[in-house]
């Protein structure tokens, strides 16, 4: 959770805020194409929530918090997660800004007793299990910072594409704290305990190219470019059936975590029921019959 830059990120942080290039205002902006979400969503001010077809784009919108979360961002996104319209079929989120995410707002960091900060806590768990094991795949574009809370709700996601502004940091240790918003379970899964425990410890940052490397990073890009790769992802996926979508979400993450056995049997009810549906029926005898494309080696 720990996050909003102190005096050991503060020189980095500036120097990354000087060198953050802004987009090249001569070309359409990615989402150009998106309009303002209506009703529920359109109330949330500290999101901006867009839509284009079956892709909803919500940007974290306190740049000048660098997008630290506070109760009230929290409370948003899960809000928003749990209010998709009906007809979308994939989510991106992003940051307003120089940043990502900077984690835990430590300006609204207020004592609580126990009983209230495992509350607390729970209820960045509620937000976060609502982006992993919600309704559609979720990307995460990354820029600038990542850190602390801001690497949890990335961990959360399901594709993380980062910029070369992008650096990630676990700085719990150096403040006093310790993971609350579902580090410690996802973040080892991506990346390993012992690269967790290193972040932690000695408040060792990496940067995107170490990000990828290690796991946490599914696709890497240069400044400027996360949005459109981002929403390119989210149309190719919302155009999937969101049974396989739905399979894939939460019964692979799960039977990665069975016995063989147990794995094995989920798998084949999954797969059952993931083929049977009219429409994975109908694409099976597109294919058959020649009218969709095969597997191609890609440029990526």
């Amino acid at each position: 959770m720990g996050g909003d830059a102190d005096d050991r990120y503060l020189y980095f942080l500036s120097i990354r805020d000087r060198e953050h290039r802004l987009p090249d205002m001569s070309t359409p902006a990615p989402d150009s194409t998106f309009t303002p979400a209506t009703g529920l969503l359109a109330g949330l001010d500290l999101l901006q929530v867009s839509q284009d077809g079956a892709v909803l784009h919500l940007r974290l919108n306190r740049p000048a918090k660098r997008n630290a979360i506070n109760d009230g961002l929290m409370a948003q996104l899960h809000t928003a997660f749990v209010n998709l319209p009906a007809d979308v079929r994939a989510v991106v989120i992003s940051g307003e800004g120089a940043h990502f995410c900077a984690g835990l707002d430590l300006s609204e960091l207020v004592e609580r007793d126990i009983h209230a900060a495992i509350l607390h806590s729970r209820g960045w768990h509620a937000a976060f299990d609502a982006i992993q094991f919600g309704r559609v795949p979720v990307i995460a574009v990354l820029h600038g910072a990542v850190v602390g809370g801001g690497l949890e709700m990335a961990a959360a996601c399901h594709i993380r594409v980062a910029e070369d502004s992008a650096y990630f940091g676990l700085p719990e240790g150096q403040r006093g704290i310790f993971v609350g918003g579902g580090g410690s379970v996802r973040i080892p899964r991506l990346m390993g305990a012992a690269r967790m425990t290193d972040m932690m410890l000695t408040g060792r940052v990496f940067d995107a190219d170490q990000g990828e490397r290690y796991g946490v990073v599914n696709y890497r890009v240069g400044d400027g470019a996360g949005l459109a790769k981002g929403i390119e992802l989210a149309r190719k996926i919302a155009g999937n059936a969101p049974m396989t979508a739905f399979a894939v979400m939460h019964a692979l993450p799960r039977i990665a975590e069975m016995s063989p056995s147990e794995g094995l049997f989920a798998e084949s009810l999954m797969a059952a029921s993931a083929s049977n549906t009219p429409e994975a029926q109908a694409r099976l005898r597109a294919f058959l019959e020649g009218r969709a494309a095969k597997v191609v080696k890609s440029e990526d």
